[in-house]
């Protein structure tokens, strides 16, 4: 079985290919704009035509893509999340029309919850912001493409190597800069968030990627537990051995994001991708944040 991974230079994109790499009788074949590239595929502008080329050269028996842009201008949001899928999903019907794709989504696209109800693949997609409303193009364009097609929506994913733009992987950098005696400042950290770590996403993606066709369209993929923010900054004060309270370690008068205002609390229903993939997370927030403060790799790429 032959598996293209897309942005394997990513955070979830590693994570991805890693798990893949395990599987029995599997090549899995690394897609992107670095030089290193078994594929080269770069989705910013891409044209269906000569993508379709290099995926017939690929012959791929399953495309992953965990491409995508998660800040960075109108231009860059728009060109990786939402043309890159409708420019993959075009080219896979010329070149390898068999071939099932795995689509990462974001848990952006659902916008604000209903309460504190968890939040369903059935619930309303009212996205705040270009973000989110790229992402949940990029997910109509897969859902609808006539395609052997599923979207992973990932909900606020954490890890070894989680990324600076995220926020466990950018108070992982600053507390380590800060040292032991220092602080940092920070948004709010009261809004509730469902945090999975990223090698359970990557074990969501070879279950998808094996399992029994058809699967449903949409499939959260999540811990199914809301947790405060503030809780990241905890766990990572204790994976770093650092004493005290987080008000002690952490100021949080700084600028936050939009969305932990607009979005106070999130869950997500992950009662679907179980029965569907057989899934369950298996890694709790404090196991995922102690990883992370020991990984030293912080910093990830843009997966492009």
């Amino acid at each position: 079985m032959r598996i293209l991974v897309l942005g394997t230079t990513g955070f979830l994109g590693r994570h991805a290919a890693d798990r893949l790499h395990a599987l029995e009788g599997v090549q899995v074949l690394g897609g992107g704009r670095s030089p290193g590239a078994d594929v080269p595929v770069d989705l910013y502008g891409a044209d269906p035509a000569a993508l379709a080329a290099v995926l017939r050269d690929a012959a791929p028996d399953a495309v992953v893509n965990c491409v995508g842009a998660v800040g960075g201008d109108a231009l860059s949001l728009t060109a990786l999340n939402a043309h890159g899928p409708a420019v993959l999903c075009e080219a896979l019907r010329r070149a390898a029309p068999d071939a099932r794709l795995i689509h990462l989504g974001s848990a952006g696209e659902y916008g604000p919850a209903d309460g504190r109800r968890p939040v369903g693949e059935s619930h309303p997609a009212r996205p705040l912001g270009l973000y989110g409303a790229t992402k949940l193009a990029g997910t109509l364009a897969v859902t609808s493409s006539g395609l052997d097609a599923v979207v992973l929506r990932v909900f606020n994913p954490v890890g070894p190597g989680a990324p600076a733009a995220s926020l466990p992987g950018r108070l992982a950098a600053e507390l380590r800069k800060a040292g032991p005696d220092g602080r940092v400042r920070t948004g709010d950290l009261s809004a509730h968030r469902d945090f999975v770590d990223a090698r359970d996403v990557a074990e969501a993606i070879a279950l998808a990627v094996t399992a029994p066709r058809p699967l449903p369209r949409v499939l959260n993929i999540a811990s199914g537990t809301a947790r405060p923010v503030r809780d990241v900054a905890e766990g990572l004060l204790r994976a770093a051995g650092f004493g005290g309270r987080v008000a002690d370690r952490v100021d949080e008068d700084g600028d936050g994001s939009p969305r932990s205002a607009a979005v106070p609390w999130i869950r997500a229903d992950i009662t679907a991708a179980s029965r569907a993939l057989g899934w369950a997370p298996a890694r709790s927030l404090e196991e995922s944040l102690a990883d992370l403060w020991a990984d030293a790799g912080t910093v990830a790429e843009s997966p492009r």
